[in-house]
């Protein structure tokens, strides 16, 4: 088995752990995570979130999904905890400036700049670093302000 990406678009808060732990407390609420609903059931990107399965939570906590879910993780954002400014396991990543205008061509990109070119970073990633277990913040903006925030990642295994 190889690493299953998954990806969010929430509303834009300057703080971005906070909309980080929302995120997370949303989907774990919504049940959408494994085992409850396993990866490759969830068919990323949900154009709709109110499209997308919502079973129900199935555990008391994320730290008793992701123990539930051993070292596969749950395959989706609860496996991300936190922020950090380095790849790391179970954090998501704040994009730099500079890496934003490599891989993006601006330091704003748009929703549309990022569904085209995100994948350039994360090949990036993957030969650098590997791929399982880490996830990417962006801010993504509409006409120069910020907008949304994209959180990514990708599944242990």
């Amino acid at each position: 088995m190889g690493a299953d990406p998954y990806w969010y678009y929430v509303p834009y808060e300057n703080d971005k752990n906070n909309a980080l732990q929302k995120l997370r407390k949303r989907e774990f609420e919504a049940g959408r995570y494994s085992p409850v609903v396993y990866a490759f059931n969830l068919a990323f990107p949900f154009d709709n979130i109110a499209d997308a399965p919502a079973p129900g939570k199935m555990h008391e906590t994320i730290e008793d999904a992701i123990e539930d879910a051993m070292e596969s993780g749950t395959g989706t954002i609860l496996d991300i905890e936190k922020l950090s400014d380095a790849i790391n396991y179970g954090a998501a990543y704040v994009l730099k400036e500079e890496e934003l205008r490599k891989y993006f061509g601006t330091d704003k990109p748009t929703r549309k700049i990022v569904d085209e070119k995100v994948w350039d970073f994360w090949n990036y990633v993957a030969n650098k670093f590997g791929v399982r277990g880490v996830g990417i913040c962006i801010t993504v903006y509409k006409d120069g302000m910020p907008n949304e925030l994209y959180f990514g990642g990708f599944s242990y295994d």
